[in-house]
């Protein structure tokens, strides 16, 4: 591919237009003009006559996609347009010698920010009182209508301290609550003491004792439903929970009859298990907010997950490991 002038590169979705004016630049690129998901046949197809495919969260790579990029011969870099990977099958690609890279590190202050919305969001019932007021059923104030509950003081547990789980602890602070965390690996003390931040190794014991419990860690085999039946009947009935993570990390289903039987008061979700799909039992419920995977979605933050696209591809293309490889062990 390094001879090649313009290699040929595949973009599965619409991106902004000034990533694909660039791209358009400096690659035979071909967009996806309408936004329509790929399906498998026309993946098949993209990965068996081009050099790069940029895909989203909503292709699926899976072993099949990558052997027809084998037998074809071309396609040698899936530069993935998002920092999750579990939409491709790294152990196939690794296999077949194919490079996969994603876009790390653009989107933390964004999803921090919406991570923070839906708390408080959940906590102070903002979505329900915004459709009362819409549907024509707000009946005016009252001292004891549309209570929730306060943040100041209350304990959130944030599960996966890494980037985005650092970024919400410090938007948490700002509100007052008190930050604790479980993750794979302990922090580092400089972040335990700036955040003062109580660190669990046990997660079922950081459950059973928080206010407010945030999913922050990425989906991986360990991670698919980390908070399962068990573990959510270890949430206490007053807490609430929120997902700007990944929805496979929950039982859904088992965390959708809590919230309707009130044995958590509480949930926010920007992601779900089968998205774009949603469980119609939380679709019904007023204790829950509910957004459409916008956790990224910053005009900022798609250009400079673009650019990162472009420096990955055009540094691969030159003959150098591109900046942001992703390695079959880190997931």
């Amino acid at each position: 591919m390094t001879e090649r002038h313009r290699p040929t590169i595949v973009v599965t979705r619409k991106l902004p237009d000034v990533i694909e004016t660039r791209m358009m630049e400096l690659f035979d690129t071909r967009l996806n003009l309408d936004d329509q998901p790929m399906d498998k046949a026309a993946l098949l197809e993209a990965v068996a006559s081009c050099d790069v495919l940029v895909p989203t969260v909503t292709d699926r790579i899976d072993g099949e996609v990558i052997a027809a990029a084998t037998q074809a011969g071309r396609c040698k870099l899936i530069a993935s347009f998002g920092t999750g990977v579990d939409h491709i099958d790294l152990r196939s690609a690794t296999e077949k010698a194919i490079t996969v890279t994603n876009t790390p590190g653009v989107l933390t202050e964004d999803t921090a920010d919406v991570a923070m919305a839906l708390i408080l969001a959940t906590a102070r019932r903002l979505t329900e009182g915004d459709r009362q007021v819409r549907h024509g059923k707000w009946q005016g104030w009252s001292p004891t209508s549309m209570l929730g509950i306060r943040l100041g003081g209350k304990r959130l547990g944030i599960i996966g301290m890494g980037r985005i789980g650092s970024a919400l602890a410090r938007r948490a602070r700002g509100f007052g609550m008190s930050i604790h965390y479980h993750n794979r690996r302990r922090a580092p003390v400089d972040l335990e003491t700036e955040l003062e931040a109580t660190y669990w190794d046990s997660l079922d014991q950081m459950l059973a004792r928080m206010d407010v419990i945030s999913v922050n860690c990425p989906r991986t085999p360990a991670t698919f439903h980390l908070l399962s039946a068990r573990r959510l009947k270890l949430f206490r009935p007053t807490a609430i929970l929120v997902n700007a993570s990944r929805g496979e990390v929950v039982d859904e289903p088992t965390l959708a009859r809590m919230l309707q039987r009130g044995e958590i008061a509480g949930a926010g979700f920007d992601v779900y298990e089968n998205e774009p799909a949603v469980n119609p039992k939380l679709l019904k419920l007023d204790n829950v907010v509910l957004l459409p995977h916008l956790g990224s979605a910053t005009l900022e933050g798609r250009i400079d997950m673009g650019q990162k696209v472009i420096l990955n591809i055009r540094t691969f293309v030159d003959g150098y490991p591109p900046p942001d490889m992703v390695l079959e062990t880190e997931f």
